[in-house]
């Protein structure tokens, strides 16, 4: 469903709309069979955790980041190459990073933690961004983690303040004929001025282009992304979208989030925060991103509602699980973990549930939401947009 600019104003969340599907609580575990083979790898323990994990589906290899380390492993978990990437001096008030100007804030050794992992195929390159310097990313080839380019010098290329493994999500989008589109989704750690919460980039040919990651589109009063308005921290002071995956499926970039809402329970007078998932869906050929729609997303079960996204994958059903959904072979299925409650964000694992939502009929609540909105239900309900409740307006 491609918006035009005009039909902005009815864009709109699905409001109240939980999406149901079959749950399964997670099962008892498996028992280990003693003598089945585990091949292992070990980093340099010094460096602390692993944060995200890609595997090359043409050679398998698999390839790690880290704190202060990206690692290329053989399929069998052999070391191939490591490219170090920290730890170096910093401050993350440093706005722009010090590497750019110099910083009346004291710098420190400072480690670099991997927020981004992508492999971009067309390219045969790794991109790789860090905590350090607000964000700044390598692109380093796959053979052997050279690094081809490492833009640092325009505000477009600090992808995110955020210092935390998981706060960072990016799509790429590929074409044949032109430069590739990079979505990135961040959380902003309360500096809405300095990032966009979801932004979509060039991906130019060239390592070393003075435009990569300049937004696709940008003039004085619309460019591709969407800002979190400062008003919105009047209201909830620590209000941020949190991303936990992405992906991109047929006309559409989509991403899993968990957002902050503030709500009045049944009899009290007060508001209490609460935390909710949704899901964001973006046309991928929408330069102003005027077609950005979220919808809640959850699962129930036997009366106990499961709010809290923790994980989610994107695949195809195999030949059992599609009969019972009644779905084709090639139509994609996401795969949801969720935990009990809203009261808290993350690691809320005392209860989870393994949930399974058909892409396909994620996509016909969001058009059946899209035409009430058009006839004047609702109002546009987002979150990031508190101070400001925009009712629906019929387009008859």
């Amino acid at each position: 469903l491609i918006m035009s600019p005009a039909m902005w104003k009815w864009t709109c969340l699905v409001s109240h709309l939980l999406l149901s599907t079959t749950v399964s609580p997670l099962g008892r575990q498996q028992p280990v069979h003693p003598k089945r083979p585990f091949i292992t790898f070990t980093g340099d323990q010094a460096e602390g955790n692993f944060n995200h994990l890609v595997v090359d589906e043409r050679t398998g290899h698999i390839y790690l980041g880290a704190v202060n380390r990206i690692y290329k492993l053989s399929t069998d978990l052999k070391v191939l190459v490591t490219h170090q990437t920290g730890p170096d001096e910093d401050n993350p008030k440093c706005y722009p990073p010090r590497i750019v100007q110099t910083c009346n804030e004291p710098l420190t050794p400072t480690n670099n933690i991997n927020k981004m992992l992508l492999i971009d195929y067309k390219e045969n390159r790794l991109i790789a961004c860090g905590s350090l310097y607000q964000g700044i990313c390598k692109l380093l080839r796959l053979d052997d983690l050279f690094k081809l380019g490492e833009p640092f010098h325009k505000k477009e290329h600090y992808l995110s303040g955020v210092n935390e493994s998981g706060s960072v999500f990016g799509v790429i989008v590929s074409y044949s004929n032109m430069d590739d589109k990079l979505f990135i989704a961040t959380a902003v750690d309360g500096k809405p001025e300095y990032f966009p919460t979801i932004s979509s980039r060039k991906l130019t040919k060239n390592s070393e282009a003075d435009g990569m990651f300049a937004y696709v589109f940008h003039d004085e009063f619309v460019a591709s992304m969407i800002k979190i308005p400062s008003d919105t921290f009047t209201i909830i002071p620590d209000f941020d979208i949190y991303y936990i995956y992405g992906f991109s499926s047929g006309n559409f970039v989509y991403f899993l989030t968990l957002q902050p809402e503030m709500i009045s329970p049944p009899g009290s007078t007060t508001k209490e925060q609460v935390y909710t998932s949704k899901l964001v869906r973006l046309c991928k050929e929408d330069t102003a991103f005027n077609s950005y729609v979220e919808v809640p997303i959850g699962c129930e079960k036997n009366g106990v509602e499961y709010r809290l996204l923790q994980a989610a994958y994107l695949s195809k059903a195999g030949a059992i699980l599609a009969r019972s959904l009644g779905v084709g072979p090639e139509d994609d299925i996401l795969f949801t973990v969720f935990s009990k409650g809203q009261k808290r964000k993350m690691k809320s694992l005392d209860e989870s549930a393994l949930c399974i939502f058909v892409l396909k009929k994620i996509n016909d609540r969001i058009k059946d939401r899209l035409q009430s909105c058009y006839r004047g239900e609702g109002t546009l309900d987002l979150a990031w947009l508190k101070v400001k409740d925009i009712p629906c307006s019929s387009a008859v």
